[in-house]
């Protein structure tokens, strides 16, 4: 579901790209959708999750199916008082939330005017989201990852929809045809909200929420409550950090060439769907596990989810880096040069998927370490290291902005997160928490050896096809990229089978780890 997340979100960028280019406006709704998407992270899947599925974990485990009941209850009383506030002071806030992220937009005012207006319409979203999340937790602790994981599908689903059809209808009304994504993503939230509530209902753990001052004082003051609470403190600050960073790059393109902001948002998108099939879609499963592992005592277990989870990262996203790397132009080409997307824009876009491609390994391996901090109650560390890493990666700004512009900004955010990775693997070493067993350097050798082979393939690849010529046939196109990865996977699959690598026992794996995690904690111990 992960994958066809990210497939339906690809369209959807492509139709943007197609429909609306690389301009101020696109730049207007990109710094407006990027408002209520950064108190996502903060308040819903960033330090909400990290905090409230831990303890939703201990308390299922430790204290049974009623006082979970109640806990949720009472966590879902707080957080729709809280998104209530908070979305009210969204609205009428939005001029000042849009000059504090991106104050260049006033090189143009119609595009600020315009960002304000979006902000205005779209802030809501984050209240959707937040209860998504919390939706989410519960039923991923419940081992229901199918809902969850399909959610995004909707909003995608309305945001193409309001692109092939709200925007020209817009147009031809004489209104700015941008507007439409808007009402494409709080459809989208709408739906996204709607379909957690049946499934939550089926599972019996459906939230009681108090809207009178008795019930949210109650609620304030219930020791799960606080304890979530008290975990999320730091790990509000710690995803603060990196969303101070977002903020701060965001501020920095509003000011580079106009278009800058979309550039890097059109790779990003790119970035992501490497980073959320291998590693939010890993870190989603393996919190819960973990979790249950540590409130059972089983540190065997806990250390060998986590290393089986580096395996995966080592195998499946080395080789997509070197995919960035190598063949970004023909990707952003083959995927966006249609429309109003021009032969500029995909060269801008391209240098900055490269940028991001240096970071991909260490983007993806935080997914995983950081579950290993978090199922331990211990969010306080990964803060720190994201306090040191914010610094660094804004004094590599400092370094490659002046040369690289828009792309220095990729680069940066793609080292401070093999930085960040690095840091978090060396914290659960020393812990001893992650034990590497036997065959770590068997499988470097191989992989490096294999990537080696898929680097030289996509290297002719991208230089035997002009990918940016606009007489090419589009359907030409994504054949010959079809072809190139399809070669490409046979390469370096190929070549780690001719090295012996027990590629299908990484995969069943899984199959023992599920397993597993269905055994009762009475029988596993038998």
């Amino acid at each position: 579901m992960t994958l066809a997340s990210r497939i339906t979100g690809l369209v959807r960028e492509l139709l943007v790209a197609a429909f609306f280019g690389a301009s101020a406006t696109t730049d207007a709704f990109n710094v407006a959708f990027r408002l209520p998407n950064l108190l996502r992270r903060l308040f819903a899947e960033g330090a909400f999750s990290q905090a409230f599925v831990p303890v939703l974990a201990a308390t299922r485990e430790t204290e049974g199916i009623e006082a979970t009941r109640v806990l949720v209850s009472r966590i879902a009383t707080v957080l729709v008082w809280a998104l209530l506030v908070t979305c009210l002071l969204g609205v009428v806030g939005a001029p000042w939330l849009v000059w504090l992220i991106a104050s260049g937009l006033k090189q143009t005012p119609a595009g600020y005017d315009t960002a304000v207006l979006l902000t205005r319409w779209m802030f809501p979203y984050i209240g959707f989201m937040s209860l998504v999340a919390l939706a989410a937790g519960i039923l991923n602790t419940w081992k229901r990852f199918l809902i969850p994981a399909a959610t995004p599908v909707l909003l995608n689903f309305s945001m193409i929809v309001a692109a092939a059809l709200g925007a020209p209808w817009l147009a031809r009304h004489g209104i700015e045809p941008i507007y439409a994504l808007a009402a494409g993503v709080m459809v989208g939230g709408m739906l996204q909200l709607g379909i957690q509530i049946p499934a939550l209902r089926r599972l019996g753990i459906f939230p009681n929420i108090g809207l009178n001052l008795a019930a949210f004082r109650e609620a304030w003051y219930d020791p799960g409550t606080r304890r979530v609470l008290k975990l999320m403190a730091p790990a509000l600050f710690g995803v603060s950090v990196a969303q101070i960073s977002l903020l701060i790059n965001t501020q920095i393109a509003s000011y580079l060439t106009p278009g800058s902001v979309s550039w890097l948002t059109y790779a990003d998108r790119l970035m992501e769907f490497p980073t959320a099939l291998l590693g939010v879609a890993l870190g989603v499963v393996l919190l819960p596990q973990l979790s249950s592992a540590k409130a059972q005592g089983d540190l065997d277990a806990y250390s060998a989810l986590l290393n089986w989870g580096l395996r995966l990262v080592v195998v499946l996203a080395v080789p997509c880096a070197v995919a960035l790397l190598i063949i970004a132009e023909p990707l952003v080409a083959t995927l966006y040069n249609y429309g109003r997307f021009t032969a500029a824009d995909v060269q801008q876009t391209s240098i900055a998927l490269a940028g991001y491609g240096v970071g991909l390994v260490g983007l993806v391996a935080i997914k995983i370490l950081a579950p290993g901090y978090y199922a331990n109650q211990d969010t306080k560390t990964p803060v720190k290291i994201a306090v040191v890493v914010l610094v660094i990666t804004q004094l590599l700004n400092l370094i490659f902005v002046p040369h690289l512009a828009h792309a220095g900004l990729a680069l940066a955010i793609g080292l401070g997160a093999m930085i960040n990775a690095t840091w978090l693997w060396r914290g659960l070493r020393r812990r001893q928490v992650l034990r590497h067993g036997e065959g770590w350097a068997a499988l470097l050798i191989r992989v490096s050896i294999a990537s080696a082979g898929l680097g030289g393939w996509l290297a002719w690849g991208a230089q035997a096809f002009n990918w940016s010529a606009p007489e090419v046939d589009w359907l030409l196109r994504l054949g010959a990229l079809a072809g190139l990865c399809f070669v490409g996977a046979l390469v370096y699959l190929g070549s780690l089978a001719v090295m012996g690598f027990p590629l299908r026992e990484l995969m069943q794996r899984t199959a023992v780890v599920s397993a597993l995690d269905a055994v009762p904690p009475a029988k596993k111990e038998r």
